[in-house]
């Protein structure tokens, strides 16, 4: 029931995006992006597909658009940030996240802590530039190493614009090969 429910929200988050329209779509962009940085298990690439209409050249959209989603991300990852910091201080958080389904904490440790470790926070921006994959867990699981606010956001907003920038070129090039 309530993974349903889930699924409704999700749903009518991505389709609030898709519909976006003016610059109170602008709004819905950035509050899409802020929601995926801690808790939507959505892709963030939807907000290239937003059909605002700003009376604004097509490149001065795009980018406005892509602005505004990396902004949103940016604070949205403070926000998980700080929930990761508090989960630190939780010793009962960790034991949880470890006995569970999926181990999470151990996964965090073998994948995105190895490049947190070697690449700080240039490692966290590279990890957010993969397309289609959630970074949800990525950014939670730099949260909790790290203890920087300012360069975790600044990582993020890299991040987050780097991956739409990807995300365009991967597009624009199999546009070109139809």
């Amino acid at each position: 029931m309530l993974a349903e429910v889930v699924s409704l929200f999700v749903d009518g988050v991505e389709t609030a995006v898709e519909t976006a329209t003016g610059w109170p779509g602008m709004g819905i962009v950035f509050a899409y992006s802020f929601l995926i940085a801690f808790v939507l298990p959505g892709p963030s690439e939807i907000v290239l597909a937003a059909p605002l209409d700003l009376g604004l050249p097509g490149w001065t959209s795009l980018s406005l658009i892509m602005l505004v989603s990396a902004t949103g991300k940016a604070l949205g990852s403070l926000f998980a940030f700080h929930i990761g910091q508090e989960a630190k201080e939780a010793g009962p958080v960790v034991r949880w996240l470890r006995r569970s389904r999926f181990d999470v904490v151990e996964w965090s440790e073998n994948r995105t802590v190895e490049i947190a470790r070697k690449y700080g926070y240039a490692g966290m921006a590279l990890a957010l530039c993969v397309p289609f994959f959630p970074d949800t867990i990525s950014i939670y699981a730099f949260a909790i190493l790290e203890e920087d606010y300012g360069k975790f956001a600044a990582a993020t907003f890299v991040g987050s614009l780097g991956r739409l920038v990807v995300t365009l070129v991967i597009l624009g090039g199999a546009i070109t090969l139809f």
